[in-house]
């Protein structure tokens, strides 16, 4: 818990000077150009209609970043940032006395959080009804906050590794680092981002410079579109497919390429970019009171 704490602290001090946090900000408007008058309540929409406002070409005409549940025309009293929206986070929130959750994957279990094959399921049903039951809305931010520029799930990574000076909005793939080993390199993910485990291929003795950072699960053709645009000496990612990425990689090693690949998996990967969220909202929505709550690993390892 502590790395947790020391990365939102640290995350703070660096995007505080950062365009990243302010970038694109257009004080205290909605999207339609309509101020919150003073001394109103905001309402969850207007917050929506805030946070949309700032990013490149939104609002989208096609996009997953719609609400899941809730009425969003209700006041809002405060914001938790996920990367999902599981019963234990959504428990937390309601401890918090906050009402809206903004989760970057999907609540139900689908990509398009389509839920009529999931009608009367048990625990569909359970969490439906602990959301309705506390007037929780849940609003997916996944491609908006992609789309922000620098991307905020790829700035709130680097910020963690210590990496967002290498940041090269022309190449954001990439950074290129001080020399340092892969083993070096698991060791300052795994306290950085609060990993316990992590899948590699490579040696752990291997130097490492030019870096590819792709969280999430990008897909095997972008993954290896990527390495064979930049020739890099390690690929991070957060999921994969064990038939593309990892395979291309192995034949490359086979063939004498020193790449290396790491693991990360998919939530841990990208919850540091919703962490970082957190003065990122702060600073469109003073005043409301925004905490992270991390979702963290659905797996153990044995």
């Amino acid at each position: 818990m502590s790395s947790r704490r020391d990365f939102l602290t640290n995350t703070l001090a660096v995007l505080a000077g950062s365009s990243f946090l302010t970038s694109g900000a257009r004080g205290a408007t909605l999207v339609k150009g309509q101020p919150v008058p003073a001394g109103a309540e905001m309402t969850i929409r207007q917050a929506i209609d805030r946070i949309v406002a700032d990013i490149p070409g939104a609002p989208f005409a096609e996009t997953v970043d719609t609400v899941k549940s809730g009425n969003p025309e209700q006041p809002l009293k405060g914001i938790v940032t996920t990367m999902f929206a599981t019963d234990e986070v959504i428990t937390g929130t309601i401890r918090q006395g906050a009402n809206f959750i903004i989760a970057h994957e999907p609540t139900f279990y689908n990509h398009a959080d389509e839920t009529d094959w999931l009608v009367g399921d048990k625990v569909y049903d359970y969490k439906k009804a602990l959301l309705e039951s506390h007037g929780i809305v849940v609003w997916r931010f996944h491609d908006y906050w992609h789309s922000f520029r620098p991307d905020g799930i790829l700035m709130g990574v680097l910020t963690a590794m210590g990496w967002d000076k290498y940041y090269n909005a022309g190449a954001p793939e990439i950074v290129t680092v001080p020399e340092i080993t892969l083993g070096e390199i698991v060791a300052m993910a795994k306290k950085a981002m609060g990993i316990d485990k992590m899948k590699m291929i490579g040696d752990l003795s291997a130097k490492c410079q030019r870096i590819v950072v792709l969280p999430g699960a990008s897909g095997g053709r972008r993954q290896i579109s990527v390495l064979r645009k930049y020739q890099p000496d390690l690929l991070i990612c957060g999921e994969l497919n064990e038939w593309e990425t990892s395979e291309y990689v192995r034949d490359a090693r086979y063939q004498g390429q020193k790449v290396s690949l790491l693991v990360l998996g998919h939530a841990v990967s990208e919850e540091p970019g919703m962490e970082a969220l957190v003065p990122w909202l702060n600073a469109r929505l003073p005043g409301v009171p925004v905490k992270h709550i991390a979702s963290g690993d659905a797996f153990s390892w044995v």
